[in-house]
């Protein structure tokens, strides 16, 4: 399997950790050199591991967005 690069250009928040220090986080993140897209995943504490994610265009994050501020929570 290839390996794939990615860079991880601003980390906007951190949603939770667990008791190994994983933590699940929404960045701006540049997959194999393409323009930066938003993620949420679950990465090691020192971002060498992540787990499965969603990542999201800005188009898809506004519409999220737009979603979550209809909710009554």
């Amino acid at each position: 399997m290839a390996d794939i690069k990615y860079e991880i250009k601003e980390t906007l928040g951190i949603l939770s950790e667990n008791n190994r220090g994983w933590s699940k986080q929404v960045n701006l993140i540049s997959w194999n050199d393409r323009e930066p897209k938003y993620d949420i995943r679950d990465w090691s504490p020192e971002h060498e591991k992540m787990g499965k994610g969603v990542t999201l265009s800005v188009e898809e994050m506004k519409k999220l967005r737009d979603l979550f501020n209809d909710l009554d929570l």
